[in-house]
């Protein structure tokens, strides 16, 4: 977790709202009353199952979607009255969106999104380069994009978004799909723009591993509302009492894997796993389904962030983590 940062807010989002009609009349509600803020040099994870309404808020704050009430700020700015000045500050890589021109080269697409953002040629390529480098691309450059891995197009992506220094960078599962060494690669760049450079970084993922690894908070949204947010290891600690690592000495029965699977289990490998124990009864309800199955160890365990997300998001729970 980062304790760095100069404590000044980048980001404040302040009971946003949005509604679609649906199709045949009446209206649906996409994200209700979601609040949260964001200071320089810190990571926060934004999760939420499918059909949350994260993509809709990520859009409202990257000013693509007219919010219906509620406000946002970047720096300060607000982005109903200030517009470009706010969304100036911000750069955004959004999963299933047009980030790169597969046709131009890695410097050409920096070029060109520069250019959108004002940043005059030279000073384009200057920077261009430079990021290009720091990610270990500067034999890529001139290129196709259509002929580099997925990984390393995903690189170029946020390179094209911080050619304009943002102070603010909005990262739509920037890992997804991507092999370990592309991964990991990313994930050492996030870690060191929100360190070193002091860029917030808002991140939204359905890996729950690279949230924790990343995050220093959570927002967590379900049915377009916040049902938890806090530090992150102050919302993992909060399930530390009822999580429990079980050890087997042998494999288990498709039934009772079944079942565990039906109560949420994380599986690190076909005989050790992680769940939610709600009281004494539960444990031995537990302890009788494994039967015949020799347990080797049960024992209290750190939560991790996947396991908190599926307590929460199954229904149960629904306050707010304090930060």
């Amino acid at each position: 977790m980062n304790e760095q940062g100069d404590g000044r807010v980048l980001l404040e989002v302040d009971r946003v709202r949005k509604s679609y009609r649906r199709r045949g009349g009446g209206e649906v509600s996409a994200v209700c009353d979601v609040s949260f803020e964001l200071k320089a040099g810190r990571i926060l994870a934004f999760l939420g199952p499918n059909g949350a309404g994260k993509t809709t808020t990520i859009k409202m704050i990257a000013g693509l979607v007219r919010m219906d009430g509620g406000d946002v700020r970047i720096g300060g700015h607000s982005i109903r009255t200030a517009g470009p000045a706010a969304l100036r500050q911000l750069g955004a890589v959004l999963e299933g969106s047009r980030n790169l021109y597969w046709r131009l080269t890695p410097i050409e697409n920096i070029e060109y999104w520069a250019g959108i953002r004002g940043v005059p040629r030279r000073r384009a390529r200057e920077r261009g380069l430079a990021l290009l480098t720091q990610c270990g691309l500067e034999d890529k450059a001139h290129q196709t994009v259509q002929q580099l891995s997925r990984g390393m197009q995903q690189l170029v992506a946020i390179c094209a978004s911080l050619v304009h220094e943002p102070r603010l960078l909005l990262l739509d599962e920037p890992t997804l799909g991507l092999d370990l060494d592309a991964a990991d690669r990313i994930q050492q760049i996030v870690e060191r723009l929100a360190r070193i450079e002091n860029v917030g970084i808002l991140l939204t993922t359905h890996q729950m591993e690279v949230a924790q690894r990343l995050s220093d908070e959570v927002v967590l949204i379900r049915e377009g509302s916040v049902i938890l947010k806090g530090a992150t290891d102050a919302v993992r600690e909060r399930l530390n009492g009822d999580s429990y690592a079980f050890e087997l000495g042998a494999g288990l029965r498709e039934d009772q894997r079944a079942y565990l699977i039906g109560r949420d289990a994380t599986f690190d490998s076909p005989t050790t796993f992680r769940l939610v124990v709600r009281s004494p009864e539960d444990f031995y309800d537990i302890v009788r389904r494994l039967e015949p199955c020799p347990i080797i160890r049960a024992s209290r365990d750190t939560a991790d962030l996947g396991t908190v997300f599926r307590h929460y998001v199954h229904g149960e729970g629904l306050e707010e983590a304090s930060s």
